[in-house]
């Protein structure tokens, strides 16, 4: 049976995976994240959902491996995971009343070949007025959700789903981390139908 290896640590993206039903490991890549010099945004999150599943080939020789990255960005500004929780105000008060957008991609890869596709799904998020999310508000977000292993703060399988306006997306699952849409279809591509 073809072994599937998810190559990231992320809660988020384990708990998308599972959705499927079908058997997977879940491991670490060690991959360096920081972007390039005048990287653009969607090549950033391309190249490192590439490296991350890449970077399981010798450890999975014969599995397929799944990477996948996100990369916001708010006002020309990209906005990493914040680490703290000022970090995680900032960024939330830096997005207020703005569009961010959330690029995600995906990376399927097959070491046995070299086989590889990638997709990249792009989530336009709204986010509620500055009157509408004051300082106060935003930190009372912060401290219920600790959203500090998210890319801009936005947890949006949580709580953070009422700091936004409105979302537009091809792929809800792109927003949290790990589009499925776009996965199951590589995956059906490559002869590995969850409902075969």
């Amino acid at each position: 049976m073809t072994q599937l290896v998810l190559a990231s640590s992320s809660p988020y993206r384990r708990a998308l995976l599972e959705r499927l039903g079908l058997p997977f490991v879940q491991a670490k890549p060690a991959v360096d994240e920081t972007p390039l010099p005048q990287e653009a945004p969607l090549a950033l999150c391309l190249r490192l959902a590439r490296e991350k599943a890449k970077a399981l080939a010798d450890q999975y020789p014969t599995a397929w491996l799944i990477g996948s990255d996100q990369v916001a960005v708010c006002k020309g500004r990209i906005l990493g995971k914040p680490g703290s929780a000022p970090a995680a105000l900032a960024q939330l008060q830096w997005q207020r009343g703005s569009v961010t957008l959330f690029h995600t991609a995906v990376c399927l890869y097959r070491p046995t070949d070299g086989a590889e596709q990638t997709q990249i799904v792009t989530t336009e998020v709204h986010w509620l007025s500055v009157e509408e999310l004051s300082d106060e508000r935003l930190a009372r977000y912060v401290a219920l959700e600790n959203p500090l292993d998210c890319a801009g703060a936005a947890k949006s399988e949580g709580l953070g789903t009422v700091l936004l306006a409105k979302t537009i997306t091809p792929d809800s699952t792109a927003l949290v981390g790990l589009p499925m849409v776009a996965l199951t279809g590589m995956l059906r591509g490559w002869g590995l139908d969850p409902l075969g």
